[in-house]
């Protein structure tokens, strides 16, 4: 293959992966990935705007959602360009630097978005197991140093997995396995010593993409089991039902992730195909599917969108 040559760490470019197999289709396959970046986008800046313009919303479960449509958002954007510069008109090469900067921010947003939602899951535990003291424990402050920590967390989480990845010779190969640079399909290009990289990215798994679900998922054991002592039924669904959104928003996050996982881990000789769609899944699925999670399911939500809809008409 023309594109798999030897290079250094002075490479000036990568090759972008499409839609194995489909190549001749990619115009009519670009159709659907242009509408799931056109809901995503819009769904998104949608949430932005209402939560923004509506005073009724700048409370902390809102604030957090807040967050979350920034994740999104900046997830879309970051693999946006290179998708569909790939399936309108073909351009496969990305240089260096350019993907060093996408994989920084693609793994950053992803990051940010699964320390959100343990982030929202404490707020749940708050409003429900504490609910007179949830004013005086989620302040502004409060919720300003968790923003911040959240934004820390991420940075610092990406940036050693990238100064360790880039001070290593790429000499197997230019040619990526997607359209956009991931630091598991960067790593396998390289022809050095990776054991402080695989060291580091195990220790990164565990970190969050281990230790935030199994925290979600403490944060709702102790939810039941204050919920299962209310006596009345209809408290019980109600307590539900204000959680039952942002556990849609875990499994669209979480669900995705671990099938990305288990297949570089288990199904590394799979299809190339399945490995692409599995990735495609795992970065589109939350951007689409949060902002109609939270608009069909939070009335507060809808309510701030008629809201600005209708200031809008009339002036």
């Amino acid at each position: 293959m023309s594109e798999v040559t030897n290079t250094t760490q002075d490479t000036v470019y990568f090759i972008l992966m499409g839609i194995p197999g489909f190549e001749a289709s990619h115009l009519w396959i670009s159709i659907p990935f242009c509408c799931l970046y056109t809901i995503s986008i819009m769904g998104n800046t949608t949430i932005l705007a209402v939560i923004r313009t509506e005073p009724s919303l700048h409370q902390p479960m809102y604030l957090f959602l807040f967050m979350l449509a920034l994740a999104d958002l900046g997830l879309t954007l970051t693999t946006l360009p290179t998708v569909m510069q790939l399936l309108w008109f073909n351009i496969r090469k990305i240089s260096f630097e350019a993907c060093f900067v996408q994989f920084f921010f693609l793994h950053g947003f992803s990051f940010m978005e699964s320390s959100v939602l343990l982030a929202m899951s404490f707020d749940r535990y708050v409003a429900i197991c504490r609910p007179l003291h949830y004013a005086t424990i989620l302040t502004n402050e409060v919720l300003g140093r968790i923003g911040l920590v959240i934004i820390c967390r991420c940075v610092l989480a990406v940036l050693p997995s990238l100064f360790l990845l880039k001070r290593l010779p790429f000499c197997h190969s230019h040619l990526l396995s997607h359209s956009y640079c991931l630091h598991p399909d960067m790593i396998r290009l390289v022809c050095a010593d990776i054991r402080v990289n695989s060291w580091y990215g195990f220790a990164l798994v565990l970190l969050i993409v281990v230790m935030d679900p199994l925290l979600i998922v403490l944060s709702y054991a102790m939810i039941l089991r204050s919920v299962l002592a209310i006596a009345s039924m209809a408290e019980r669904l109600r307590a539900f039902n204000n959680c039952l959104s942002h556990i849609l928003a875990v499994l669209a996050l979480y669900v995705p992730m671990v099938g990305v996982s288990m297949t570089h881990r288990f199904a590394k000789h799979a299809s190339p195909l399945v490995h692409v769609i599995m990735a495609n899944i795992y970065l589109l699925a939350p951007p689409v599917m949060n902002p109609i999670i939270y608009s069909v399911k939070t009335k507060q939500i809808r309510q701030g969108l008629f809201h600005l809809l209708f200031q809008r008409k009339v002036h």
